[in-house]
């Protein structure tokens, strides 16, 4: 019988099956597609001699510390996204399109030379070729007591697999549509899977390759809006690589899933030529063009995706992150992200996460080949001291999500969002670094689930929640940036009162997972408190 099993093989499953694998631990991983990545698509453009990607395209170090130390990890080259003040847009299909100033418009994006695809490729290379299973479609799952009992499906054939524990690395909407559980999920649970939209799921992108670089030439960012009632794609972006030798231009479609499935497939290349000439000259017309329509792919979207909600979705749940059946199962994927929900930094976070709900055994030993530490007190030091520097990131990185939020033009809840997108960051690096931390837990007692060194952890957060608040608010009051949003400019109280308790509740959980953290390490055969497992 397996430790693990993980069902999903884009970035969260991969990244887990990963540590895993450099732990020693006994997992496999499957995956319904006949490729490993998920939403992480990148082909090969013969006309440009480039690498495009049909998925994920950037990463932001500003506020993705795991994306970026990963990529530095695995020695992967990153450049940053071509941007110019010039930007292109089209209110009018009769008329040319206008000039605007816009600065910095993907709000300090990076790209990975090769594409995105060579993290899928570094991970890969990694990973025991007989642990990964292509083609195996989750069907069902039972909780069978001490273990659980997964049902997969390739054509015809059904395969039972059976774990001590089960990862579900997917979109929760597709596991609540599509996958049977036995026993069956509670309502709460179900609720909060189906109200969790899949990232991007509705979304179609198209990238163009050509031979040059033309709109480079006549000074143009390759920036463009196009938003009148005809607009087949509603942004577009320059897609070259590092050096601008290789030329490509990116877009994101404004046509609905419904639209585009009832276009003839002959007749879209064709839109799109029309519309990048419109943009930028006849000779955007002769490109060799890459589409990939999300809402077409039935491991990524489920039925609801189909008609997408309005504006930024909300991500964060905590329903998700919790353990089901005694701890014998975990939800995985982005979309379950304490922070970076839908982005390939939350899916870091969430396989960050699970591995250390699997009580995964850490080594000791101090980073950077320094001597093992000895002794709770210097433990409590250095935890200490790394709390003590996070904190004092914390307004800066407060800036860098609202930034990062106005940029992707979110008009509702920006204080909100990032606050708390701030804290859940702050605290998934802290339990990054408890867990490296040699503490030894059997010299100290267990009363009631609760380690007796959890409280004085915690105490290094005295007072944080409410002097971030204090000081935010401050900021915005005296905030040019937001002096269009009044809402967020002057926040009312009863809107400090909704994130004060947001802030608590996330506040909850992290000391939740520090005490079984803590619990973790004197023995993987502990149980979790209840108030951390219901």
């Amino acid at each position: 019988m397996l430790d693990t099993v993980i069902v999903g093989g884009g970035l969260c499953g991969l990244a887990l099956a990963n540590n895993l694998h450099g732990q020693g631990r006994a997992f496999a991983l499957y995956e319904a597609r006949g490729r490993l990545g998920g939403r992480i698509f990148s082909v090969r453009c013969s006309t440009a001699g480039l690498t495009l990607d049909l998925g994920p395209t950037w990463f932001w170090p500003d506020t993705q510390p795991r994306m970026t130390k990963l990529v530095d990890d695995l020695g992967l080259e990153d450049f940053p996204q071509h941007d110019g003040a010039t930007v292109l847009r089209l209110t009018d299909p009769d008329k040319k399109p206008e000039t605007i100033q816009l600065d910095n418009m993907h709000g300090g994006a990076r790209r990975l030379e090769g594409g995105m695809t060579t993290l899928v490729d570094a991970f890969t290379s990694r990973l025991p070729p007989d642990a990964i299973h292509l083609e195996q479609e989750l069907v069902a799952i039972r909780d069978k007591g001490d273990h659980v009992e997964l049902l997969f499906r390739s054509g015809d054939v059904t395969t039972i697999v059976r774990s001590r524990q089960a990862v579900l690395a997917l979109p929760p909407r597709l596991l609540e549509e599509r996958v049977r559980f036995e026993p069956a999920l509670a309502e709460t649970m179900r609720a909060a899977m189906r109200a969790t939209p899949t990232w991007m799921a509705a979304q179609a992108k198209v990238v163009v390759g050509y031979e040059l670089p033309f709109w480079r030439g006549a000074g143009e960012s390759g920036n463009a809006f196009v938003n009148h009632e005809q607009a087949v794609l509603a942004e577009i972006f320059d897609a070259c690589n590092a050096g601008g030798q290789h030329a490509a231009l990116g877009g994101f479609f404004a046509l609905s899933p419904q639209y585009r499935a009832s276009v003839n497939p002959a007749i879209m290349p064709m839109l799109i030529s029309s519309q990048l000439v419109q943009v930028f000259g006849q000779e955007a017309d002769h490109g060799e063009q890459h589409i990939q329509d999300w809402a077409t792919e039935p491991f990524t979207c489920s039925t609801l995706d189909l008609t997408p909600s309005d504006g930024h979705p909300e991500y964060g749940n905590p329903n998700l992150r919790r353990p089901l059946w005694n701890s014998k199962l975990f939800l995985g994927g982005s979309e379950t992200a304490g922070y970076g929900g839908g982005y390939m930094e939350g899916a870091l976070e969430v396989a960050a996460r699970i591995q250390r709900a699997l009580a995964v055994e850490i080594s000791s030993a101090a980073q950077d080949g320094a001597q093992p530490m000895t002794g709770n007190d210097a433990c409590l030091a250095r935890f200490s001291a790394c709390v003590a520097a996070l904190r004092a990131s914390a307004f800066e990185r407060y800036r860098q999500h609202l930034h990062r939020h106005l940029s992707a033009q979110a008009k509702e809840q920006l204080t909100q969002r990032a606050i708390l997108d701030t804290v859940e960051q702050m605290y998934s690096e802290t339990l990054e670094q408890l867990g490296g931390l040699p503490f030894d837990t059997a010299a100290v007692g267990v009363q009631r689930g609760r380690s007796d060194l959890t409280l004085s952890l915690l105490e290094s957060f005295d007072g944080f929640n409410m002097s971030l608040l204090e000081e935010v608010v401050q900021f915005n009051r005296g905030s040019c940036a937001i002096s269009n949003f009044p809402d967020e400019h002057h926040p009312a109280k009863d809107y400090i009162e909704t994130i004060s308790r947001d802030l608590a509740a996330a506040w909850r959980e992290f000391a939740i997972n520090v005490n079984n953290v803590l619990l973790s390490k004197g023995s993987t055969s502990i149980p979790l408190p209840a108030s951390a497992s219901t």
